[in-house]
């Protein structure tokens, strides 16, 4: 994936601008500014959940629900880093730990949006024995059917296998899951803003790729039920969330589901229909009732092209704003290096992280 710069971060929680310009507060207490800003944050983070809410179970794992999830981890992910910004906060005031767990955790999951990201190219390549098929099977010829059976099976076999970088997703998504606990901050009130704050998106992040690794996989396993505390504003919404998702594919998985992808289901429904009867001959087909059946699959095959199309896309759009903060922090140390290293009397052995 390519990197890229978005020159105009969300800003949906400073609807009146920076308040962190006229804030210099003393220890580590949240003044009452800093406070309104994190609830701000976090009534945003909310919204997103509730926004996130199948109106029904059958909505669960449609592409267009995933490309939605993608969409707001974009956005949560941007609005750390005008929080960031804003903030104001001197990279020499944070602790090595929470540069070290920022830029591992960011690490992480572009590792994850690369291994998304081929396992929907992987998909999409089913395409072509998909489309051939449709063809073969727009003949009266019995030649052309027995050959449309063939690439269907192809088409079976090739969306059945297992993508092994989809299985490595599981080990890193665990290691995020131990990073979830907030860093202990002292003296700095800002930092426990920023912290907080982070740790909302760690769970939306955490939960939301935990689903897609469940989804690719084909396993239930790869769910996790995180625990969220009271205190978070955002903490109903996500739990409500959680709950009816990962319910819904613990149910379609237990139920020897070939898929709990929605429109991967509904081409294979329709295969499964076609299939038998094809192979038996073209004297044993109904014209009208092929017909139906073949536009049926056309129809399906498209929406789920159509729909891969769009959730790679969401995923591309996810990784350029993990990327794009990452840079954001790796440049603030470069600079706060280069400062200190000009400053007479200031310490010029301080680490700078590449």
């Amino acid at each position: 994936m390519s990197r890229s710069q978005d020159p105009h971060p969300s800003r949906s929680f400073f609807p009146f601008g920076n308040p962190f310009r006229m804030i210099s507060p003393k220890g580590s207490r949240m003044s009452p500014q800093l406070l309104a800003v994190l609830q701000a944050f976090e009534a945003t983070l909310a919204e997103r959940l509730k926004n996130l809410m199948p109106k029904s179970k059958d909505e669960i794992l449609t592409l267009s629900w995933m490309t939605l999830a993608m969409k707001s981890l974009c956005e949560s992910h941007n609005d750390i880093r005008t929080l960031m910004t804003a903030l104001e906060l001197p990279v020499s005031d944070w602790e090595d730990k929470w540069i070290d767990v920022y830029l591992d955790i960011s690490s992480k999951l572009l590792d994850i949006c690369n291994a998304f990201s081929s396992e929907l190219s992987r998909l999409n390549q089913g395409n072509l024995p998909l489309k051939c098929a449709l063809h073969n099977l727009d003949s009266a010829s019995s030649k052309q059917y027995l050959r449309a059976c063939s690439l269907l099976d192809d088409w079976r076999q090739h969306v059945s296998s297992r993508n092994p970088r989809i299985e490595k997703c599981s080990s890193m998504l665990d290691n995020l899951v131990g990073s979830l606990d907030l860093p202990k901050v002292k003296n700095s009130a800002k930092g426990k803003v920023l912290m907080q704050a982070m740790y909302g998106v760690k769970v939306e992040t955490v939960f939301i790729c935990r689903v897609f690794t469940a989804a690719f996989s084909g396993s239930s396993k790869k769910l996790s039920d995180l625990n969220v505390a009271d205190i978070h504003s955002w903490a109903p919404d996500f739990r409500r969330l959680q709950d009816l998702v990962n319910e819904e594919i613990r149910v379609r998985f237990s139920g020897g589901k070939f898929t709990v992808l929605n429109e991967l289901e509904a081409v294979d429904a329709s295969v499964k229909i076609l299939y038998p009867t094809i192979q038996a001959g073209v004297d044993t087909v109904e014209t009208e009732w092929l017909v139906k059946t073949v536009e049926e699959l056309r129809a399906g095959a498209e929406k789920l092209s159509q729909g891969i199309d769009l959730l790679a896309k969401g995923v591309d759009g996810f990784f350029q704003a993990v990327m794009t903060s990452r840079d954001t922090l790796l440049s603030s140390v470069r600079f706060d290096k280069t400062v200190n290293d000009r400053s007479p009397g200031r310490n010029r052995d301080m680490q700078v992280v590449h």
